[in-house]
Protein backbone atom coordinates (compact mmCIF):
# COMPACT_ATOMS: atom_id res chain seq x y z
CA UNK A 1 0.00 0.00 0.00
CA UNK A 2 1.48 3.69 -0.76
CA UNK A 3 1.85 5.51 1.81
CA UNK A 4 -1.42 8.32 2.01
CA UNK A 5 -3.01 5.75 1.14
CA UNK A 6 -6.09 3.03 3.05
CA UNK A 7 -7.50 -0.21 2.59
CA UNK A 8 -8.42 -0.84 -0.83
CA UNK A 9 -10.40 2.40 -1.82
CA UNK A 10 -7.41 4.65 -2.58
CA UNK A 11 -8.88 7.00 -0.67
CA UNK A 12 -6.23 9.16 0.55
CA UNK A 13 -6.02 8.54 4.47
CA UNK A 14 -6.51 12.44 5.47
CA UNK A 15 -9.51 12.69 3.48
CA UNK A 16 -10.71 9.06 5.26
CA UNK A 17 -10.07 10.59 8.30
CA UNK A 18 -11.67 13.98 8.01
CA UNK A 19 -8.31 16.31 7.92
CA UNK A 20 -9.68 19.38 6.57
CA UNK A 21 -7.18 22.37 5.10
CA UNK A 22 -5.71 24.59 8.06
CA UNK A 23 -6.60 21.67 10.81
CA UNK A 24 -4.55 21.18 13.77
CA UNK A 25 -4.15 17.40 14.51
CA UNK A 26 -3.09 16.36 17.93
CA UNK A 27 -1.63 13.28 17.45
CA UNK A 28 -0.87 10.86 20.77
CA UNK A 29 1.19 7.79 20.72
CA UNK A 30 1.53 7.53 16.91
CA UNK A 31 4.12 4.55 15.85
CA UNK A 32 6.97 6.50 14.49
CA UNK A 33 6.07 6.01 10.52
CA UNK A 34 2.56 7.50 10.76
CA UNK A 35 3.78 10.76 9.41
CA UNK A 36 4.80 8.89 6.46
CA UNK A 37 1.78 6.52 6.54
CA UNK A 38 -0.71 9.55 6.33
CA UNK A 39 1.11 10.90 3.34
CA UNK A 40 0.43 15.11 1.99
CA UNK A 41 -1.93 16.99 4.67
CA UNK A 42 -4.32 19.21 2.59
CA UNK A 43 -2.95 22.54 2.48
CA UNK A 44 -2.32 24.48 6.07
CA UNK A 45 -3.25 21.27 8.15
CA UNK A 46 -0.44 20.49 10.35
CA UNK A 47 0.06 17.32 13.07
CA UNK A 48 1.01 18.31 16.70
CA UNK A 49 2.40 15.35 19.01
CA UNK A 50 0.88 15.48 22.30
CA UNK A 51 -1.40 17.74 24.37
CA UNK A 52 -0.25 21.34 24.20
CA UNK A 53 -2.75 22.85 21.59
CA UNK A 54 -6.19 22.88 21.77
CA UNK A 55 -6.54 20.66 18.02
CA UNK A 56 -9.45 20.88 15.81
CA UNK A 57 -8.60 16.60 15.68
CA UNK A 58 -7.37 14.28 18.36
CA UNK A 59 -5.74 10.93 16.99
CA UNK A 60 -4.98 8.54 20.00
CA UNK A 61 -3.14 5.26 19.42
CA UNK A 62 -4.63 3.23 21.58
CA UNK A 63 -1.54 0.60 23.42
CA UNK A 64 -3.03 -1.63 25.90
CA UNK A 65 -6.39 -3.10 27.25
CA UNK A 66 -6.02 -1.08 30.44
CA UNK A 67 -5.23 2.37 28.69
CA UNK A 68 -9.40 3.53 27.82
CA UNK A 69 -10.35 3.44 31.56
CA UNK A 70 -7.44 5.37 32.77
CA UNK A 71 -7.11 8.23 30.04
CA UNK A 72 -10.49 8.36 28.04
CA UNK A 73 -11.71 11.00 30.17
CA UNK A 74 -8.05 13.49 30.03
CA UNK A 75 -7.92 13.06 26.57
CA UNK A 76 -11.77 13.56 25.66
CA UNK A 77 -11.33 17.40 27.87
CA UNK A 78 -7.88 17.72 25.72
CA UNK A 79 -10.02 16.87 22.48
CA UNK A 80 -12.88 20.33 23.82
CA UNK A 81 -15.18 18.60 21.62
CA UNK A 82 -13.18 17.94 18.57
CA UNK A 83 -13.65 14.70 16.50
CA UNK A 84 -11.38 12.16 18.40
CA UNK A 85 -10.16 8.66 16.50
CA UNK A 86 -9.26 6.23 18.92
CA UNK A 87 -6.98 3.96 17.42
CA UNK A 88 -5.98 0.27 18.39
CA UNK A 89 -3.48 -2.32 16.60
CA UNK A 90 -5.46 -4.81 14.67
CA UNK A 91 -5.08 -8.61 16.59
CA UNK A 92 -3.48 -10.34 13.35
CA UNK A 93 -0.56 -7.16 14.49
CA UNK A 94 -0.13 -7.74 18.28
CA UNK A 95 3.46 -8.70 19.32
CA UNK A 96 4.89 -10.21 22.10
CA UNK A 97 5.35 -7.29 23.45
CA UNK A 98 1.77 -6.15 23.65
CA UNK A 99 -0.20 -8.86 23.44
CA UNK A 100 -3.25 -6.98 25.61
CA UNK A 101 -4.04 -4.23 23.63
CA UNK A 102 -7.48 -3.71 23.56
CA UNK A 103 -9.94 -4.87 20.66
CA UNK A 104 -12.43 -2.63 18.90
CA UNK A 105 -15.34 -3.31 21.16
CA UNK A 106 -12.99 -2.11 24.38
CA UNK A 107 -12.44 0.73 22.68
CA UNK A 108 -16.05 1.37 21.54
CA UNK A 109 -17.38 1.38 25.28
CA UNK A 110 -14.50 2.97 26.67
CA UNK A 111 -15.76 6.22 24.00
CA UNK A 112 -19.42 5.26 25.44
CA UNK A 113 -18.97 5.22 28.95
CA UNK A 114 -17.24 8.67 28.78
CA UNK A 115 -19.98 10.64 26.71
CA UNK A 116 -18.87 10.19 23.19
CA UNK A 117 -20.71 8.24 20.13
CA UNK A 118 -18.78 6.93 17.71
CA UNK A 119 -20.28 6.89 13.94
CA UNK A 120 -16.95 6.01 11.91
CA UNK A 121 -14.43 3.09 11.45
CA UNK A 122 -10.99 3.12 9.73
CA UNK A 123 -8.97 1.11 8.50
CA UNK A 124 -5.63 3.47 9.13
CA UNK A 125 -2.97 0.65 7.51
CA UNK A 126 -2.75 -3.02 7.65
CA UNK A 127 -1.85 -2.73 11.46
CA UNK A 128 -4.05 0.31 12.88
CA UNK A 129 -8.09 0.59 12.69
CA UNK A 130 -9.95 3.75 14.37
CA UNK A 131 -13.03 4.59 15.57
CA UNK A 132 -14.05 8.41 15.49
CA UNK A 133 -16.34 9.76 18.17
CA UNK A 134 -17.73 13.10 19.01
CA UNK A 135 -19.56 14.27 21.83
CA UNK A 136 -23.18 12.57 22.62
CA UNK A 137 -25.60 14.93 21.63
CA UNK A 138 -28.21 16.28 24.71
CA UNK A 139 -31.63 14.23 22.89
CA UNK A 140 -33.81 14.39 26.12
CA UNK A 141 -37.21 15.82 25.14
CA UNK A 142 -38.90 17.77 27.33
Amino acid sequence: MKPGTAGYSGTPLPRKLGIKPGMSVAIIGAPREFAETLGALPEGASLRSGMRVRPGMVIWFMRSAGEPGREIRRITGFAGGAPLWIAWRKKSHMTGIEPTGPSENEVRDAGLSAGLVDYKVCAIDATWSGLLFVPRRNTSVT
